[in-house]
């Protein structure tokens, strides 16, 4: 991936820097955590590979241990026969498996100091891991957050607008019961002139019978 080129440099890699630097922070944190698991993958996969190894080089430090016991007993057992020749031939080939048992401790002690490494450099590693996955569910909080918060804005602003859609209805239920008022009002007035026009005629009608009565009785 090339964002890190060897293992120490995940180790002292500075993840606060990494991502106040990146344009993309929670892009970068995904791919420091893939290239993290990838390494703790291999070097988990090398220290398995070290520990058979090691299981390997401690049997033959057992078998080499027995054998040069047994050289050991067949020289003794060749002095007391009075053969110190196949006493000398006996602690040659002891000499052969002390120096070959010597030869594979050499290695098994480096394996040991090896794996001990690798576990310092796993853990240091792993530890590194754990942190940036908290970094990366720290991102993942403030954006849930961001996304809450936005939802509950977006919510407020309908509210907002139906808020004032219901009171331009109030207030246009409002002025339609004042032009009802004012309609009523218009309705009684003219009806009240209708009837007072109609009260001016029946006067009129009974002041012209009047008159005719009046003319009907001086004609008697």
């Amino acid at each position: 991936m090339g964002m890190f080129s060897r293992f120490t440099d995940i180790i002292n890699a500075n993840i606060n820097n990494m991502l106040d630097k990146a344009e993309d922070p929670e892009k970068m944190i995904r791919l420091i955590i893939q290239e993290m698991e990838e390494t703790l993958v291999e070097v988990r996969a090398t220290a398995a590979k070290h520990i058979a190894e090691k299981k390997s080089v401690l049997r033959h430090v057992r078998q080499l241990e027995k054998s040069v016991g047994n050289w050991q007993e067949k020289a003794e057992t060749a002095i007391a026969k009075g053969r110190d020749d196949l006493a000398k031939a006996a602690l040659v080939e002891k000499h052969k498996a002390q120096s070959e048992q010597e030869s594979y401790e050499q290695e098994l002690s480096q394996l040991e100091e090896f794996l001990t490494a690798v576990q310092e450099d796993s853990q240091r590693l792993q530890s590194k891991l754990s942190e940036a996955k908290r970094k990366q569910e720290a991102y993942l909080l403030r954006q849930e957050s961001a996304t809450v918060r936005l939802k509950v804005r977006e919510s407020a602003q309908v509210h907002n607008i139906e808020d004032a859609i219901s009171k331009f209805e109030r207030y246009q239920q409002k002025i339609d019961e004042v032009e009802a008022q004012v309609e009523a009002f218009d309705l009684t007035a003219n009806q009240d002139l209708a009837s007072q026009i109609s009260a001016l005629e029946t006067d009129e009608r009974i002041d012209e019978e009047i008159a005719n009565l009046k003319k009907k009785t001086v004609n008697s």
